[in-house]
């Protein structure tokens, strides 16, 4: 049977598209979701980006007429949509929701929604959590937005997606010193493995070294993953191994990096960059701007470069340990000095990555637990020939009210692009920063 979902305004925020993604659905679309994405229409950030791709969307499908009771179509195989002026709540709940605010328009109107098609099906969609338990307080069906939220089990399997197998000491022989330092994947696995797959061999005589490795699909052969320097860094475990590895590896256009604290993913990645420098033009780093009550950088005294500094001050600490690796005066601690200079090396905000064609660059977003499905994929879009993208951030650290760890970009690149000869995923285990921080991670 037909159900009807109202949809909350950060659904529409968070994807433009996302009224065709109720299948046969009817939707219905509170006046008071067309007020607040009206905020949001003007900037160059994915909000306004989506409020206005979601206001034009639905001017498209009503055209020059109004909306009927029924609603109008909004394509082959999908439902109906109107637009709901807003409803009061009834007197029972009147005293209960007295703050006049949007969110309790919002629900006020699902449930009259709600009450006016008692034989149907109704619910609340929303990303927010909090109106989600006002709803649920008032017997109101409510669901949060489920498109791109990543499978719990692929979820699951993106963490622990190192193959650790025992074979026979004459295969690992040949494996490490042989002259091509890789073997056939009939010889080590039973089914071929998807490329760019990780693991971790144990000899079978004796000892507890584990020997790592990676499949290359162009050589159909399973390779040895070496101990490999960046700029002064290296991998002090297995998992840094691997993603220096893929860090360094100009076959792999695309790298997401996650991991807790501590673990090495931005250091890593701004290492690599350095040790390429001479293959790439320029070298771009950056991140999210979340501030404390959404507030936008605009607000921040000074011109681009002094309102991104605060955000970009960690980028700016791992480039230090760098530094610190070498003398003051040393060649390699110059190079940086006038990478930075010239601008080969620079920092830029997000918000202005939209329309750019980034040619030949090595391009480092940390914290990318914070960007949405979309804003992700409208960063790599702007991919030209021979750019590098390193997305790094753990997914059990976001700051953004209305994403979780199935939810947020990095997650999904990791679901969506799995097998891609030109992306490789690695998950840092272990905390590498200082004991303390290690034992915190783990603990706290």
């Amino acid at each position: 049977m037909k159900k009807i979902f109202v949809l909350d305004t950060n659904v529409v925020l968070h994807d433009h598209n996302a009224i065709r993604h109720f299948q046969e659905n009817d939707l219905v679309i509170p006046v008071a979701v067309i007020e607040e994405a009206d905020k949001f229409k003007k900037g160059n950030d994915a909000l306004s980006f989506n409020a206005r791709g979601f206001m034009r969307d639905i001017d498209k499908i009503s055209g020059k007429s109004s909306f009927p009771q029924t609603g109008i179509p909004i394509g082959k195989g999908l439902g109906n949509i109107k637009i709901e002026p807003n409803h009061p709540f009834s007197a029972e709940y009147a005293r209960l929701f007295s703050d006049d605010i949007q969110d309790h328009r919002i629900l006020s109107t699902a449930m009259w929604v709600r009450d006016h098609n008692p034989s149907t099906f109704v619910a609340l969609v929303s990303k927010d959590v909090n109106l989600r338990l006002k709803a649920k307080a008032v017997g109101m069906n409510v669901q949060d937005y489920l498109t791109d939220r990543v499978d719990e089990s692929r979820f699951e399997n993106s963490q622990k997606e190192v193959q650790i197998l025992t074979v026979d000491d004459a295969l690992l022989q040949r494996l490490c010193y042989g002259p091509d330092t890789a073997v056939r994947w009939q010889e080590l696995v039973s089914t071929r493995p998807e490329p760019n797959q990780l693991f971790k061999f144990r000899w079978k005589g004796a000892g507890e070294e584990l020997v790592c490795a990676r499949f290359d699909s162009r050589r159909d052969s399973i390779v040895l993953v070496k101990s490999k320097a960046a700029f002064g860094i290296r991998a002090r475990n297995d998992e840094q191994k691997f993603a220096l590895d893929a860090l360094l590896n100009q076959k792999v256009s695309l790298v997401s990096l996650t991991g807790g604290a501590g673990t090495g993913k931005t250091l890593l990645a701004l290492a690599a960059a350095l040790e390429q420098e001479r293959d790439y033009e320029q070298i771009i780093i950056s991140r999210p701007t979340v501030i404390l009550g959404n507030q936008d950088i605009g607000f921040l005294p000074g011109d681009q470069k002094t309102k991104m500094s605060p955000f970009l001050q960690p980028l700016m600490d791992n480039l230090n340990v760098i530094k610190g690796q070498f003398r003051a005066n040393s060649r390699e601690a110059l190079k940086i000095e006038g990478m930075l200079t010239q601008e080969k090396l620079i920092i830029e905000p997000l918000a202005y990555i939209r329309g750019r064609s980034l040619g030949k660059c090595y391009f480092i977003i940390d914290e990318a637990q914070n960007l949405t499905p979309h804003e992700i994929k409208t960063i790599i879009t702007r991919a030209g020939e021979g750019t590098k993208m390193v997305f790094t951030g753990d997914v059990f650290q976001i700051d953004q009210p209305y994403l979780d760890r199935w939810s947020n970009g990095l997650s999904h690149i990791g679901e969506k692009l799995d097998g891609q000869e030109l992306f490789q995923h690695v998950y840092l285990r272990k905390g590498e920063r200082s004991a303390l921080s290690d034992l915190a991670a783990r603990l706290l």
